[in-house]
């Protein structure tokens, strides 16, 4: 399974990338298999540079907050007026239950039929498991100011048979759902809006880096990896913190950056002597 940053700025787009959008890929059954979780603004020009739209198996999304869902209005022009008809499946949205009703509304249309045509809307159920191919997607709710939220538990068997798992955090404060999606993780994609020393006092919305590295930390992650940063929080003070807070492995996303999810033991066996020597050298 491999991950793809498509857009990983915070609450809006910034001048490096689109908002929220990653997408994730895995062979299976003799095809490559493509899903997207959330499909913030902004991201749905960049994700034609990675695949063609029809290509998609799935769009997947964790709560109804613009820069986590708003470019679904573009897919449907793509979809309903591309010229010749559109060449891919009727796609599976997967989403929180009012998905369907918001978005028409937000593009002007009546709910009846609305986006139903161009789009085939599945509501999540909690801890409940949906599978696309070779992905196994279970929604975890999760603590943010909207009525429905979900971290993301993606699982997916690789290539020599050890399944491999990426949790993404969506929006989210420090709780227990988050650790539990996250348990073991190969990556944890996990959100840092919240600058710590600035934000600290702010509940219920978002992570700081340490609230982060404290999730990775109880849900013993392999690789933490930063994202959903807004253009105004120091993706440093975030790295510094969260390291404080996890001792693994912690990185700041980087759209268009592809990341491999699960490290074949040569590479964890070169990162804990890496890590040992480092010790050392304290």
């Amino acid at each position: 399974m491999e991950l793809t940053i498509i857009g990983c700025s915070g609450s809006f787009p910034g001048p490096e990338s689109p908002a929220s959008c990653y997408l994730l890929t895995a062979q299976h059954e003799g095809r490559t298999w493509r899903i997207i979780l959330d499909l913030g603004n902004g991201s749905l020009g960049r994700l034609q540079q990675h695949i063609a739209l029809e290509d998609l198996d799935a769009v997947c999304l964790t709560h109804l907050h613009p820069d986590h869902f708003m470019d679904l209005c573009g897919l449907h022009v793509a979809i309903r007026w591309r010229p010749g008809g559109w060449p891919g499946i009727h796609l599976p949205v997967l989403a929180p239950t009012d998905t369907a009703d918001r978005i028409a509304h937000a593009y002007g249309m009546d709910a009846d039929p609305g986006m139903h045509p161009d789009f085939d809307f599945r509501a999540w159920a909690p801890h409940r498991p949906v599978t696309v191919g070779p992905f196994t997607i279970t929604p975890f709710p999760v603590r943010h100011p909207i009525d429905e939220a979900y971290a993301l538990r993606v699982e997916a068997r690789d290539e020599d048979g050890a399944v491999r798992v990426l949790t993404y955090s969506g929006d989210t404060d420090a709780c227990e759902g988050l650790v539990d999606a996250a348990r073991e993780a190969d990556i944890f994609l996990c959100e840092a809006a919240f600058e710590d020393g600035r934000d600290d006092h702010i509940e219920g919305v978002h992570l700081t880096g340490e609230r982060a590295g404290t999730m990775a930390r109880r849900a013993e992650v392999d690789r933490l990896l930063l994202t959903h940063i807004p253009v105004w929080t120091s993706q440093q003070v975030l790295l510094r913190r969260s390291k404080q807070a996890f001792d693994g492995d912690v990185a700041v996303a980087v759209a268009g950056v592809t990341y491999r999810v699960g490290r074949s033991p040569q590479e964890r066996a070169a990162s804990a002597e890496a890590e040992g020597r480092r010790e050392d050298d304290r």
